[in-house]
Formats: structure tokens, C-alpha cells, sequence
């Protein structure tokens, strides 16, 4: 008979990985701790666009030399907008893969 080295560490993940499959209690307050944190990062940059994006109408009404005779204001809305919102995009992505590797990583730890 051969002998089988049991960690009590794989026991503990495979527990874990199974909570979730079943969606025992534990494994839905570990999913809905991830879903918080990732709504929690949507509501945040998207709130920096809106004050980003949504500000500009306020920058183009306080200055009127610039927002009335200028092309500034059709090169931040044309141009400019952009790459803001690439990098907001891209800044999403990068800390939504961050939660994920987070969560796994608990996931990993506690089992």
C-alpha cells in the first residue's frame, strides 16, 4: 500500500473551493466581498470621469476667452477626451485584475 501525504493546507483550499462551487454561506460572503470592492472601484472612476468629462462645461462658462473664440475647447473635447478615458479604462482594468488576484489570493490563504 502506498503511502498519501495529506497537508491539512490542500484539505482547507479544496473546503474553500467547494463553499464557493456550492455557494455554501461562506463562499457567497467571499463573492459578494469581491463584487462590493469591484462596484466600489466602478463608482470611483466613474466619478472621476464625470467631474473629468463633466467639468469642462464649467471650465468653458468661467473662461470665456478660452471656451467662446478658441479652438482649446474643441481640441479637449475632440482630442483630449481620449486618452482621458483610455487611461481611465486602462486604470479600471489594471485595479479590477488587482481585486481579483486579491480575492484568490484569500481564497488561497484561508483554504
Amino acid at each position: 500500500m502506498e503511502r498519501t501525504r495529506v497537508v491539512l493546507r490542500e484539505v482547507r483550499q479544496r473546503a474553500v473551493e467547494q463553499e464557493l462551487a456550492e455557494q455554501t454561506q461562506v463562499g457567497e460572503a467571499l463573492i459578494k466581498g469581491l463584487m462590493r470592492a469591484q462596484l466600489s472601484l466602478a463608482l470611483r472612476l466613474a466619478v472621476v470621469v464625470l467631474i473629468g468629462l463633466g467639468g469642462l462645461p464649467l471650465v468653458f462658462y468661467f473662461a470665456p476667452p478660452h471656451g467662446k473664440s478658441s479652438i482649446l475647447p474643441w481640441l479637449l473635447l475632440g482630442v483630449a477626451a481620449y486618452p482621458f478615458l483610455f487611461a481611465a479604462g486602462y486604470t479600471y482594468v489594471k485595479l479590477a485584475e488587482n481585486n481579483e488576484r486579491d480575492f484568490s489570493a484569500v481564497v488561497r490563504r484561508d483554504g
